[in-house]
Parts: structure tokens; C-alpha cells; sequence
């Protein structure tokens, strides 16, 4: 007999189907904003290289970063730090950063909202990587620098490189399952969360309690120009958030901390819901008559009236588009295109030709390489066969263990935020300390190559051979 009962799907489908177009959606965003910045960085890397060890060029090259830079009104310098120019090396990391922070913050705001991180349960897989991601390779790096004047370094190895990671992803195409694409991207957030922590809570220096103070109200303003007045004009949150930087800048947190704390005051609602968004829509398409087109067609200008009638259409199309989804929609090429490439050009050359074959198997190099290597792969892999085999988390649609361990092996490229945190930790003034923030360079340069390379081989041996995109 034939069944004639047709079900009707409930809220909790809605709910799931809802929820996976949003995993789908976020993942899909952050492959095509990440994939193309990586072959740009890896381009300034490689020029970074050149430029480093060329002759003339290589001087040219080193004393450009130690050049004044001035953004002055009288006696007030805008980039200034303790009352001292920023040098350009410092303008890139302490203010184009905040920048790529700002980005960040508004990513990591994002993918709790709608995104990968709104769902605890589908969330935790990656999150317990990133956390053994973390943990294990910073317990290698202190084991292997013990008593030695680089220790401090140890937060350097607990970066994922977005960018460089997800590059790699994509040069095996629809083969790569979605739901590992989703797991590397999650696990790439969180591990940025670990690093801002470790920025704010490391990294500062004397703290000025005035300037903390003047920061607070700042971002306090922002809250309520969000919260309660309803601003959505995105100049306001760049003019108010650069004051909260200034601010920063001088209390003595590291003021890539400001972009983050920005971000997360940017409003996330727009001011008109899509229903009356749509209703303004026609409204002011129906003022063009059908017998207008051939007119339309053939003019170059406009009437007054047809003009105010666009111009309504156009400023409820930027209302219906809440400031953080515009904000990070339009920030992304900056940050992909040109602060990281700008900030590993800056910070990735290295001088190669006096260095002794064995610094790379020795001392903070070979510590960072084997932290990155064999750390994050051991980390992320172990904390996730655990979170799937206790039963906490659920594995990665059409993954199995060796797919798991390619994209965990790709989890030790460490570069931009590796490179970052080396640069904070070792005082590149000092004779001593530059050639130790040399030698952690070199070894964040090598330890992302061979954790790059070994993840795409082991990638491309265990994936099926053809795999049509989810």
C-alpha cells in the first residue's frame, strides 16, 4: 500500500537548514576573500627575500623601514609613540595592524553571530584543534628553550595563517569536502582569539591608567552610538575608533588590541529590515513608467525626480546592510591586498648570506620549526580524535583521519601572526635581539614551508580523486 503521508518539515529543520546556510555562506566568504591575499603574500614574501639579500638594494631596503613618519597638526603627531615618531616598520605594525585586527574583530563578531562559531556543537571540533593547536606546540617550544635568553618566544609557534592556509586549500580545488574547509577556516578564528589574548596580555608595556581611561569613555561612545542612538554611519566608527587607538597606542597595550575592541562595537542590525527595504524598492520603481523606457534608454541625464527616486533606493540598500557586514565586506581587499602583503614585505626579509647552515637546525630556529611541525599537526590532530572519539564533537562530513591529518599538518603555517608576534617579543634596536629576531624568522619562514608542503602532499595523496563542492 501506498504510503500517502507527506511530512512537513518543523522548526528544528528550519532551524538546522538555516544554520548550514550560514556555515556554507561564511566558509564560502572566507575562501574568496582569503585565497587570492595568499598568493599576494606569498609573492611579498618571496620579494621581501630578494630584496633582503641583492645587493645596494638590500641597504636601501633595511633603512626605508627606519624612516620618520608624521601625520602633524602644530606640535601633534598622530603617529606618534611616547612622544617619538613612529619609525614606517612601526607604522605598519602598530597602526595598518590595528587595522587587520579591526578586521579580525569584526570576522570573529560575524562568525559568532551567523557564521561558523554560532553553534556550539558544530563549533567545537575546530575549537578543541585550535586549543590543542595552541597549547601543545607553546609546551614544545618551553621544553626546547629552556634556560635560554629566547623563552619569551613562546607564543610565537601558536599562529594559523588564514591567508596561507586556505591558499594552499584551493589549489586542490572541489576536491577539498566543505566541511573541511569549514574546519580549517573555524580553527584559524579561534587560533587568532589565542593570539589577541596573548597580544593584550603579554605584550604590553608600562600602562598608563589616564590614557586607559580616555579609551574606555571612547569605546563607551561607540557602544551607545550603536546601541542607543542608532548611528550607522561607518565614519563615525572609523573617526571615534582612531581616537581609541591614539589612545591605546600611548597607555601602553599594544594597540592592536584597539582594533578588536572597535569591532566588537560596531553594530551588527541594520536600520531597515529587508521586508521595508524591499517596500522602498517598489515604491520608487514604480514612479518609472513603462512608457519612460525608450526615453531612459536613450538619455544621459536624468531628471531631478528621477534622480531623488534612485537616491532613495540607494541609501535603503546601504540600510539594509548592517555596518559590520559592510565594514568587513569592504576592509577585506585592504587587508588581503595590501597591509599583510605590505607587513610581510616589511618584516620577512631576512639576510641569508651570512647565516651559518646550522642556525636553521639550532637554537630558536629549530625550536619554532619543530614547535610549528610537529607541535600544531600533534595538537590539533590529538585534541580533535579526541573531541570525536569521546563523542563531545562530530567528525567533519566526508573527512576521514588522514584528511584530518593533512589539514592539521596546514594548521603549522604560522606566518603573518607568527612573524607579528616575533616582532613584539625580540627588540629589533638591539644587536643581540635582532639577530635572534632573525634567527625566529627564519625559522617561521622554514617550519610554515615544510608544514605548507607536507599538508598539500598528504592533502593530495588522501582526498578522492575528484570531489564535487558541497
Amino acid at each position: 500500500m501506498a504510503n500517502n503521508h507527506v511530512s512537513t518539515p518543523n522548526a528544528g529543520d528550519a532551524g538546522k537548514e538555516t544554520f548550514a546556510r550560514n556555515v556554507f555562506f561564511s566558509a564560502r566568504r572566507a575562501l574568496s576573500h582569503h585565497t587570492s591575499g595568499g598568493n599576494v603574500l606569498m609573492l611579498a614574501t618571496l620579494f621581501a627575500l630578494i630584496a633582503a639579500n641583492t645587493p645596494v638594494v638590500s641597504s636601501i631596503y633595511n633603512d626605508f623601514w627606519s624612516q620618520e613618519i608624521r601625520l602633524q597638526i602644530g606640535d601633534f603627531n598622530l603617529f606618534s609613540h611616547a612622544g617619538h615618531p613612529m619609525t614606517v616598520l612601526q607604522f605598519i605594525n602598530d597602526a595598518l595592524m590595528a587595522i587587520f585586527f579591526f578586521n579580525i574583530g569584526l570576522e570573529i563578531k560575524r562568525e559568532i553571530l551567523v557564521g561558523e562559531l554560532s553553534s556550539v556543537r558544530q563549533a567545537l571540533l575546530p575549537i578543541l584543534g585550535a586549543i590543542g593547536g595552541m597549547i601543545v606546540p607553546v609546551g614544545i617550544f618551553f621544553i626546547m628553550s629552556r634556560g635560554t635568553s629566547y623563552t619569551g618566544g613562546a607564543a610565537i609557534p601558536m599562529a594559523t595563517d588564514i591567508a596561507f592556509s586556505l591558499g594552499i586549500i584551493a589549489l586542490l580545488g572541489s576536491r577539498v569536502p566543505s566541511s573541511l574547509k569549514i574546519f580549517l577556516t573555524t580553527l584559524a578564528v579561534v587560533d587568532d582569539i589565542g593570539g589577541i589574548i596573548v597580544i593584550a596580555a603579554f605584550y604590553s608595556g608600562h600602562i598608563d591608567l589616564t590614557f586607559i581611561g580616555y579609551a574606555a569613555i571612547g569605546l563607551l561612545v561607540l557602544l551607545a552610538g550603536g546601541a542607543v542612538l542608532k548611528i550607522q554611519t561607518k565614519m563615525f566608527y572609523f573617526i571615534i575608533g582612531g581616537v581609541v587607538w591614539f589612545l591605546v597606542l600611548n597607555s601602553g597595550i599594544h594597540p592592536t588590541i584597539a582594533g578588536v575592541l572597535v569591532a566588537l562595537c560596531v553594530p551588527s542590525v541594520p536600520v531597515f529590515a529587508p521586508d521595508k527595504y524591499i517596500r522602498v524598492i517598489r515604491e520608487n520603481i514604480r514612479k518609472f513608467r513603462e512608457d519612460d523606457d525608450l526615453d531612459l534608454n536613450s538619455r544621459t541625464i536624468l531628471s531631478h525626480e528621477q534622480m531623488d527616486w534612485l537616491k532613495e533606493i540607494e541609501t535603503a540598500s546601504d540600510r539594509v546592510i548592517s555596518p559590520l557586514q559592510d565594514m568587513e565586506d569592504q576592509l577585506h581587499p585592504l587587508t588581503d591586498y595590501l597591509i599583510i602583503p605590505l607587513f610581510a614585505f616589511a618584516n620577512a626579509g631576512i639576510f641569508l648570506l651570512d647565516i651559518e647552515p646550522m642556525t636553521v637546525v639550532s637554537g630558536i630556529s629549530i625550536a619554532i620549526i619543530v614547535s610549528l611541525v610537529i607541535g600544531k599537526f600533534t595538537g590539533i590532530l590529538l585534541f580533535s580524535w579526541l573531541g570525536v572519539k569521546t563523542g563531545i564533537a562530530p567528525m567533519p562530513e566526508k573527512a576521514n583521519w588522514k584528511m584530518m591529518s593533512a589539514i592539521s599538518l596546514l594548521g603549522g603555517i604560522g606566518f603573518t601572526v607568527s612573524l607579528f608576534i616575533a616582532s613584539l617579543t625580540f627588540d629589533s634596536s638591539s644587536p643581540s635581539e635582532a639577530a635572534m629576531l632573525d634567527n625566529a624568522k627564519l625559522g617561521i619562514v622554514a617550519g610554515s614551508l615544510i608544514a605548507g608542503v607536507l599538508g598539500y602532499v598528504l592533502l593530495y595523496m588522501t582526498l578522492p580523486a575528484k570531489q564535487k563542492a558541497k
